[in-house]
């Protein structure tokens, strides 16, 4: 399906990032990833701008060209009341300036019919308490999905993935944990790693500028305090 393609993944020796790595692979993809935890192409960290400069450098001078380019790294999670004012920017550098930097850097090389993949976050449309950096850093990679879709029309599509509760340990959860979602179960990164390859494939041509969240349905769930056995009682309010 991807043979003599390259695929390459930000935040790809963990979690979602390394399941999406892996389903390229199976599918006939070289892949070129980089993360701050030790891997077999590149380690380093995508809050530096040097970092994003040497990396690309090393993806062009072994490969020549881009064909899918998955923006999944993670950012920092603080709030307001513990996030200084370097750990927010740090986040931002991390979940948006890096994308948006690394897309300008591989920008001449992108093969026809290339893709960008950016992974936000349910968190991009609804928030719990104190996690103002990773909120903002995914609302950021949200918007600059349609912006970059608009500016790349007619050489690169470029979509984002919200997901929603994912576990990496692919853990089967039972009871509330399970049924709070209308699909009756918490995700894993296989929900996440099949729409990517999706979106990069032929078959989403006519797709881009879009945002699919994949949050077994929880963003769509409307609730009320004492409806349906929903109940809140106000503690830490």
């Amino acid at each position: 399906m991807f043979q003599n393609k390259i695929a390459v993944i930000t935040g790809g020796a963990q979690g979602i990032g390394k399941c999406i790595a892996e389903e390229f692979k199976k599918n006939g993809a070289a892949v070129c990833i980089i993360d701050k935890q030790p891997n077999s192409y590149f380690t380093g960290d995508l809050a530096e701008k040097e970092t994003l400069s040497h990396f690309a450098e090393k993806v062009i001078a072994e490969h020549g060209k881009v064909d899918y380019l998955i923006h999944n790294a993670l950012p920092l999670m603080k709030g307001i009341s513990e996030c200084s004012y370097e750990e927010f920017n740090y986040a931002l550098r991390v979940g948006v300036t890096a994308p948006f930097y690394l897309t300008k850097l591989f920008l001449p090389y992108f093969s026809p019919g290339a893709a960008i993949v950016n992974i936000s976050s349910s968190r991009d449309r609804m928030s719990q308490p104190q996690t103002e950096s990773y909120t903002a850093s995914k609302g950021g990679i949200a918007a600059l999905t349609h912006a970059l879709a608009v500016t790349l029309g007619g050489k690169v599509r470029v979509n984002s993935i919200s997901p929603g509760w994912i576990d990496t340990a692919y853990t089967e959860y039972a009871g509330a944990d399970a049924f709070q979602h209308p699909a009756g179960r918490v995700g894993n990164p296989l929900d996440i790693a099949n729409m990517v390859l999706y979106l990069c494939s032929e078959k989403a041509g006519f797709i881009t500028g879009e945002n699919i969240c994949i949050d077994g349905g929880m963003t769509k769930q409307m609730i009320y305090h004492d409806d349906f056995g929903w109940t809140l009682n106000g503690e830490g309010m």
